[in-house]
């Protein structure tokens, strides 16, 4: 009944970086050059992985699930975006903002959750290398990797479910893709319940991880400090650095994001942070463990010299 006193709202359009006028072109290259790169290190990862026998691991087998979600990721977002800045104006059915909506939420999820399952993987191969490849089976690594993309659709579907049961009176989205709160703030009825929903899943997505990421790194250090020679700790503080960079970028970002209060929101700070964890985070992945990374810059090398050969 309540629904019969709207005009029913069938189309959304961003507003994107439009208050940035002159400078969308000069945007667009900007973005579609980082978004190549991040399409080329994430592809890059996934097949060096699947090709090198030496990163037949679970550690790796994780990194290359990660890359391939976030290749997703930003498949769902990038390019609609992109086209925006070129075509100003461009609707969105209200279908395909829930299937947008649904895949960020989904794979923003999966990815929070995946970096969890990999600190546990550095936990059990530093803290319990033994029995490392026991506890760290192929059938622990699927049940890990398919427990985190759960989590992430039960996640979607509570926020879409809840999102698109409300009437929409307004049509412009003061964001470029279907972020939770710019479609939420579109609604004509009170939207409290959404919002505690909203922060209550931000809040578990978040702070259970890094929770569990805390506890995996402090039972982590306390093991490292044990090991005799100042070689040893070297070498087993490498093994963590690029999985706690990207923690600390991955988290920071997103706390900053999902958990700052409502009154600090603001159209250009909700666009930089939207970019930082859209485009530049899937990009800082691929490079970081590229780059700090041993045995798959060996495997980069050997993939090389085999193609020179």
């Amino acid at each position: 009944m309540q629904r019969k006193n709207f005009t029913e709202v069938m189309e959304f359009i961003f507003l994107g970086f439009s208050i940035f006028g002159k400078h969308q072109i000069t945007l667009f290259v900007v973005f579609l050059a980082i978004y190549i790169l991040t399409l080329a290190g994430n592809i890059i990862i996934v097949t060096i992985i699947r090709v090198d026998r030496h990163l037949h691991t679970p550690m790796y087998f994780f990194l290359s699930i990660l890359a391939s979600s976030e290749t997703v990721y930003t498949l769902a977002i990038v390019p609609r975006m992109l086209s925006s800045l070129i075509l100003h104006n461009q609707p969105i059915p209200l279908a395909s903002c829930g299937t947008q909506m649904f895949f960020f939420v989904t794979l923003a999820t999966n990815n929070c959750f995946l970096l969890t399952a990999m600190g546990y993987d550095r936990y059990v191969a530093i803290c319990n290398p033994l029995r490392y490849m026991v506890i760290m089976s192929k059938g622990m690594c699927a049940r890990l990797v398919c427990g985190s993309f759960g989590i992430g659709l039960v996640m979607a579907v509570l926020h879409v479910g809840a999102m698109f049961h409300l009437p929409f009176c307004g049509r412009v989205v003061d964001h470029f893709f279907c972020d939770i709160y710019p479609v939420m703030k579109l609604s004509c009825v009170d939207t409290t319940t959404n919002e505690m929903i909203n922060y209550g899943v931000s809040s578990f997505v978040i702070l259970v991880p890094v929770g569990l990421i805390f506890i995996s790194y402090i039972l982590i250090i306390s093991a490292i400090l044990k090991i005799p020679s100042a070689r040893g700790r070297k070498k087993a503080f490498a093994t963590c650095a690029s999985h706690l960079t990207v923690v600390i970028i991955h988290y920071g970002c997103a706390s900053i994001a999902y958990l700052k209060p409502k009154s600090e929101n603001s159209i250009e700070k909700d666009l930089l942070l939207s970019v930082t964890y859209i485009i530049i985070t899937p990009l800082l992945n691929p490079v970081v463990y590229s780059l700090r990374n041993k045995e798959v810059k060996d495997a980069l090398r050997r993939a090389v010299g085999k193609n020179i050969s």
